[in-house]
């Protein structure tokens, strides 16, 4: 079935979109928990209300016109030719048949997104070797890895953003460009860009160091710390990625932006041209973002990868670097955050980000205060993810505000579960 958006708040729909073709019982049952009222399909893009195609059988429920009456027992088709309805128990009967088998289905997603981040790298491997010889970089070869990532993105988001964090030291590049792209079309769609924009967005990310072909191959490889010449070499990269790019008549100018300007910092340190604030274009900021994270999390042959917490934090604790909100946003879309944060939450509360279990464990927050009455609750930890059986963060906090002077000793009380702590506001 298409569904054409859902009744209710869109905060009460467990998906990233609102428009998309619903092919599995798992995501059926994400409906039903979800609890919004109806949800509207578009029968000319997908199934009707009867399911016979897909064999399934939808009982007669109260339906809805585009005005929310229902003016008899079995769904009705609204003027918009979409059919309102509500799904029905036999919905809730097949979809908890399909969970049986959810440990399987799973750790074949999970594999499925090793071989699609795999065949990625490849194609992104001969594009750049190509770009080394001095062949011009195919466009149309590019853009079906930016498509299956895009698709695997919106089937199962998780499973691919894992995969990014088993990454290994060899052939960094190539999995570096791959990383950034996925992480570029997932806060594309995050921030509500439709998936034309979203697309161009990941393109940018797999293009984004291919200027590294002009650098020397010792340089680039280099397992120790680079000398300030060859750093200035390596600093060249941009401009190489430019010239490769720019003469080709298809290529989108978001992509030459960001090729261009991904090192360029909001306080005007970076380079190549020392561009500073709103003068850095959206994708050129969040591009630096997504090159940085991976970056940190990627083992190389001189350091040690970061764990994703430990890489957020670094990143917010730099000041004049990075687009502070827009890194929210990113920390958002991956849910990771640094641990130790005051956070507010969804449900009006605030809360302290624990330090994760695993490297790949969703993130855990301890909530201790409601911010609508101002006073100190029993704390509790929730667990934060992108549907409504969890929580969700929705800003960083500043400690201050909410006058916890002694913030610092209250994190380490609560933490270690010893009590409420003194010193309320």
């Amino acid at each position: 079935m298409y569904i054409q958006g859902f009744g209710g708040s869109w905060f009460n729909h467990p998906f990233w979109r609102a428009k998309f073709l619903l092919t599995s019982l798992e995501d059926v049952e994400k409906v039903r928990e979800s609890g919004v009222p109806y949800v509207t399909i578009d029968d000319e893009r997908g199934l009707g209300p009867d399911g016979e195609q897909a064999g399934l059988a939808f009982p007669a429920q109260p339906g809805r016109t585009a005005t929310g009456i229902a003016p008899s027992a079995s769904p009705v088709r609204a003027r918009s030719k979409a059919t309102l309805l509500a799904p029905g128990p036999m919905f809730r009967r097949a979809g908890a048949a399909a969970l049986a088998g959810r440990d399987d289905r799973g750790a074949a997603e999970r594999k499925a997104a090793a071989a699609l981040f795999n065949r990625s790298v490849k194609v992104v491997r001969a594009l750049f070797d190509g770009a080394r010889m001095g062949e011009l970089v195919n466009v149309d070869g590019a853009l079906p890895v930016v498509d299956d990532l895009t698709h695997a993105i919106l089937q199962n988001r998780k499973a691919l953003l894992n995969v990014l964090r088993l990454k290994t030291k060899d052939e960094y590049t190539y999995f570096h460009s791959v990383a950034v792209c996925t992480l570029m079309v997932n806060m594309a769609l995050h921030l509500g860009m439709d998936e034309e924009v979203a697309r161009d967005f990941g393109l940018a990310g797999l293009l984004h160091d291919i200027g590294k072909m002009g650098v020397p191959e010792e340089i680039l490889g280099k397992p120790g710390r680079l000398t300030d010449e060859e750093m200035a070499i390596i600093r060249t990269h941009p401009n190489h990625g430019y010239q490769l790019l720019v003469d080709i008549v298809e290529m989108p100018a978001v992509v030459l932006d960001v090729v261009y300007h991904h090192h360029e910092r909001i306080d005007g340190a970076g380079y190549p041209v020392g561009l500073k604030g709103d003068e850095i274009s959206l994708a050129a900021r969040l591009g630096a973002i997504c090159d940085i994270y991976d970056a940190l999390t990627s083992e190389r042959p001189y350091k040690r990868a970061y764990s994703p917490s430990e890489a957020i934090a670094k990143m917010w604790s730099w000041q004049g670097h990075l687009d502070r909100k827009l890194l929210f946003s990113f920390m958002q879309s991956i849910g990771i955050f640094p641990a130790g944060a005051l956070v507010q939450l969804r449900t009006n509360r605030l809360g302290i980000v624990l330090e994760p279990k695993r490297r790949t464990s969703r993130p855990q927050v301890l909530a201790f205060y409601c911010t609508r009455q101002r006073e100190f609750l029993e704390p509790e930890i929730v667990r934060i993810d992108d549907h409504l059986a969890a929580d969700q963060v929705i800003s960083l906090e500043n400690p201050a505000y909410w006058a916890f002077d002694n913030w610092t000793e209250i994190a380490e009380k609560l933490v270690k579960g010893a009590g409420s702590p003194a010193g309320r506001p």
